[in-house]
């Protein structure tokens, strides 16, 4: 059990390098998959275009939604871009960060499926057959246009292939897929300068405005992951308290009973340390009307980003961003909260 939560407490630190890592594996995947996938082509007219660009685009997006639907922080980004405004500003910078770093990571699958259909070459065979220059692979002046047509279209497929002796359908597989194979090396060089623009131009800009965007980024996901672990705590704490107070009430002489029998045992005593850590979980929010407001509150209003400084002896000090409505984080300060006494100090001259 300790090995588990020494890898769960692992990818949680190094979740970047682990989102890096599912990224590769989907890549990997997707070659795989083209790999074992038999790739059939229609070899009709009508068929052949839609066919073979359909293999070489849809399974990219296929691969790009899939990308978006694996990354956590794609929910974490739109409940960021619609939440009301409340005590807290929205910055278009920090969610534009969010959103370039979740599609650069889902366009690594798409990416290796393009490279590797078009090395292949099959797809985009099946796709431009139809496009050929007739009259340098054979002599086919004797056919027509629509007979024409037919007979490029049956190019990809090998056993169906019926005109061996008037056109040269290995010298038109072999041009078609060079073309292909050219293309993929073109797209893998261009996605490759992308990459290196990208890499040696960011620092050509601010560093500060990148470092901020940056940090709240991260903010944003470890706030969100907090508050969902700390609701977990109180809702186990609530169950809990709730529970035994349920038992409490029910079945008071028993328990009464049990404690008289073993007055000599520390068991009632490890009972009541965790009971108090129980109260102490619940933070003061023992209802549920009370719970409903506080996740409301969290989501129409969120605190601002200010926070107070605590002196030795627990009081807070009022920021000087308080805003006109006694706002303090988001939260009202209530009259009924701790006042400052004073003390009125006399000095004698003797």
């Amino acid at each position: 059990m300790d090995k588990f939560r020494m890898m769960f407490q692992f990818l949680q630190s190094n979740q970047e390098s682990f989102m890096n890592g599912i990224c590769g594996i989907m890549a990997l995947a997707s070659a795989q998959l083209y790999s074992s996938f038999e790739f059939n082509c229609p070899c009709m007219p009508e068929y052949n275009y839609s066919y073979g660009i359909g293999m070489l685009v849809i399974p990219p997006i296929w691969f790009f939604l899939l990308g978006f639907v694996l990354n956590n922080n794609v929910s974490m980004l739109a409940e960021e871009w619609r939440r009301p405004l409340g005590q807290r500003g929205k910055d278009p910078t920090v969610l534009r960060y969010m959103f370039c770093s979740i599609s650069q990571r889902s366009l690594i699958a798409p990416a290796v499926w393009i490279t590797v259909t078009l090395m292949d070459g099959k797809s985009f065979l099946c796709a431009y057959s139809m496009d050929l220059e007739v009259s340098q692979f054979g002599n086919t002046s004797g056919f027509s246009e629509e007979d024409l047509t037919r007979l490029l279209a049956k190019i990809p497929c090998k056993h169906l292939f019926d005109g061996q002796d008037v056109l040269s359908r290995e010298a038109a597989t072999r041009y078609l897929r060079c073309v292909s194979q050219a293309f993929g090396w073109l797209f893998l060089l261009l996605i490759t300068l992308t990459a290196f623009m990208i890499r040696a131009i960011r620092p050509c800009f601010t560093q500060a405005a990148f470092l901020k965007t940056k940090y709240w980024s991260h903010y944003i996901d470890i706030e969100r992951k907090m508050f969902d672990e700390t609701c977990t705590e109180h809702a186990k704490s609530f169950a809990k308290v709730c529970i035994q107070q349920y038992f409490e009430s029910i079945s008071g002489e028993m328990r009464s009973f049990h404690r008289q029998r073993s007055d000599d045992s520390d068991d009632d005593d490890d009972d009541d340390d965790r009971h108090k850590s129980d109260e102490d979980k619940l933070l003061g929010i023992r209802a549920q009307d009370d719970m409903n407001k506080v996740l409301w509150n969290w989501h129409t209003c969120k605190p601002a980003l200010s926070l107070r400084k605590y002196d030795v002896s627990g009081e807070a000090n009022i920021s000087a961003s308080t805003g006109q409505n006694g706002l303090i984080n988001g939260h009202a300060h209530h009259e009924d909260s701790i006042q400052k006494k004073e003390w009125a100090v006399y000095y004698s001259k003797v």
